[in-house]
């Protein structure tokens, strides 16, 4: 039986974002080591490419697919491919300071989208300035580590895990629930 607890952790999908390779290649190991599958980006821009956001703005869906219908250089399957592949993330770990787009507005507009928004996300900086902390969290950041992370930073990622997981199943027993108690008058 622990064999298929061990197996269901390995499904945990961990999406990297870090400018710096020897910071990203740190946290890629430090997540191996705990069983999680992890995918490395090095900016927001492809992180967001990567959850097939593509750097637009993602509370606009309407919008968002008009654009690209009209986008003809990126072919459907590839694309269907990414949005298949971030559907699959289940924490998004980044670094605050990036050049071009922070962590911290790659947190907004994971926050922003429909499709994304409920998926915890975890800022790490090598600065430990209090205000950029309580500003990360009060926005929705599930946890700020201060770099280097160590695995005692990587262990505390599971609950929020844990917590994501049991909302799917919530609310898909809220949904079974309400279909029994509909049926039955």
């Amino acid at each position: 039986m622990g064999m298929a607890i061990d197996r269901d952790d390995t499904q945990f999908h961990v999406l990297a974002v870090d400018d710096s390779l020897i910071d990203r290649k740190l946290i890629e190991r430090l997540l191996k080591t705990s069983s999680f599958q992890v995918t490395a980006v090095d900016s927001g821009s492809k992180a967001l490419e990567f959850l097939g956001l593509n750097n637009n703005d993602a509370d606009d869906d309407e919008e968002y697919e008009q654009r690209d219908s009209n986008t003809e250089s990126v072919s459907s399957d590839e694309d269907q491919d990414h949005q298949d592949l971030g559907l699959g993330v289940n924490l998004i770990i980044t670094d605050y300071c990036m050049p071009g787009m922070t962590g911290y507005d790659l947190l907004k507009k994971i926050k922003k989208s429909s499709s994304f928004k409920d998926i915890p996300v975890v800022i790490m900086s090598s600065e430990n300035i209090p205000s950029r902390i309580n500003r990360c969290l009060e926005d929705g950041a599930e946890e700020f580590f201060l770099k280097p992370v160590q695995l005692s930073d990587v262990n505390k990622l599971r609950p929020h895990l844990m917590k994501g997981r049991s909302k799917d199943i919530d609310s898909s027993h809220k949904t079974t629930s309400t279909r029994l108690i509909s049926s039955g008058d």
